[in-house]
């Protein structure tokens, strides 16, 4: 029983069990490289966005508010674009900021084409999208190696047991004892490619959930800032 396993797959296996193999463990690696990195994101802006929401809207005034969101002292400073990166509700409010002061210093050219409603809205809409974008990057990994890891597993389970069956048909022995070894050896390549593919799709619904539910939250306080900065009101945030 020693001469059967992944391991005999490998030393007795030709070039293409050998890539197919090397395929799927590249895969693998990709996929929980991605798990762990996007699920340290997200996590991380959960804290911040759970943390410094209901700070924001106690403090005093719009400046005092960009400080409890770990952001700026005040309007004459920029974020850097690593912080606006994690912390998706800094770039917002910044982004509500600056489109209200672009459509008040600019007001003689726009008043006539569209109004601070509809530019507030756009920007806020324009910084969700990046924020969305960002937590979607590597999620397109993760779908595709759990749509195609099982046909890789498959590909080298139907070319070992093929090089089995002519092995078998050039010796002449057929008996059980020596087919159940090698045909068994190939459908470890299924189990292996079903090994890498089920945590890949495990990993993409639940980081597509979990970005659901921090994009609810970030629209949420989108439609906050558009209120203050369109009519001065806050609307109250629990």
């Amino acid at each position: 029983m020693q001469h059967y396993g992944l391991a005999n797959v490998w030393q007795s296996g030709d070039f293409i069990t050998r890539a197919i193999l090397g395929i799927l463990f590249i895969m693998s690696i990709l996929s929980w490289t991605v798990i762990v990195v996007k699920l340290w994101h997200v996590l991380r802006i959960k804290r911040v966005t759970g943390r410094t929401d209901a700070q924001f809207w106690q403090a005093d005034n719009f400046e005092h508010g960009l400080r409890n969101l770990g952001g700026l002292a005040g309007h004459g400073s920029e974020a850097s674009a690593e912080a606006l990166r994690d912390n998706p509700l800094l770039a917002l409010a910044m982004a509500a900021s600056e489109a209200a002061a672009h459509h008040r210093d600019t007001r003689p050219h726009l008043q006539d084409r569209i109004d601070v409603s509809d530019w507030i809205a756009r920007r806020l809409q324009g910084s969700i999208d990046d924020a969305v974008a960002h937590m979607q990057s590597g999620l397109a990994v993760l779908a595709s190696i759990g749509s195609t890891a099982p046909f890789v597993g498959l590909f080298g389970t139907v070319w070992g047991i093929y090089h089995a069956l002519i092995v078998i048909g050039e010796t002449g022995q057929a008996s059980i004892d020596h087919v159940a070894g090698p045909v068994g050896e190939s459908l470890i390549m299924t189990a292996f490619g079903l090994f890498v593919a089920i945590p890949a799709v495990l990993g993409y619904n639940g980081l597509t959930r979990a970005n659901k539910s921090i994009v609810t939250r970030l629209k949420r306080f989108a439609h906050g800032l558009h209120a203050y900065f369109v009519t001065g009101l806050q609307l109250p945030h629990g």
